[in-house]
């Protein structure tokens, strides 16, 4: 049952296979559940599991194509819209954004590796939280990005360990065959 990250081949390989490595863990979390199961709330939080893929999946698409990339992909525009961020709404399923979150991987990996260097720069969004008229680098925002993500997954094994007991361990050995 191995988690050890994959060896890397330099820098930016090496950011890449640590964010997949965190977005495996989302995705086992999430392994084998009903739909019933992936939107309940089993402890005291009001996150679920399928609210969590909904959200690390729109969290990264923010990341590198809205900010990194200066495409708006489709992000909340408003604090009102953050609500919908962690929630499946009508029409959505845990499989639909497994796959989303699948693509916006791949996409993730296809920008990153055509960046001509982790120095590209580029601003942080006009938003209250961030500090006015900031820029931060590709490398910046890939490692704010694997922090997203792994902060997610362990609340992802919390929750699926308080739906139906299973741990991560078991997980890994069940996704792995």
């Amino acid at each position: 049952m191995p988690t050890l990250v994959r060896a890397e081949s330099g820098e930016r390989d090496g950011l890449l296979a640590f964010l997949e490595a965190q977005r495996a863990s989302i995705r086992r979390a999430a392994f084998g559940l009903t739909e019933e199961q992936a939107v309940a709330t089993p402890s005291a939080s009001s996150l679920t599991l399928a609210g969590l893929v909904k959200h690390v999946a729109r969290c990264e698409r923010f990341w590198i194509v809205d900010t990194l990339m200066g495409r708006a992909a489709g992000g909340p525009a408003d604090a009102s819209a953050w609500a919908d961020e962690h929630r499946l709404l009508e029409g959505e399923s845990l499989a639909g954004w497994l796959k989303e979150y699948e693509a916006i991987a791949a996409e993730t990996e296809e920008i990153v590796r055509g960046l001509p260097s982790l120095e590209v720069d580029a601003p942080l969004p006009d938003q209250p939280w961030f500090p006015p008229n900031s820029r931060r680098t590709a490398r910046w925002i890939l490692l704010h990005l694997i922090e997203e993500v792994a902060r997610h997954a362990g609340h992802a094994d919390i929750i699926r360990e308080t739906l139906d007991g299973r741990t991560s361990y078991e997980l890994i050995a069940a996704t792995q065959g």
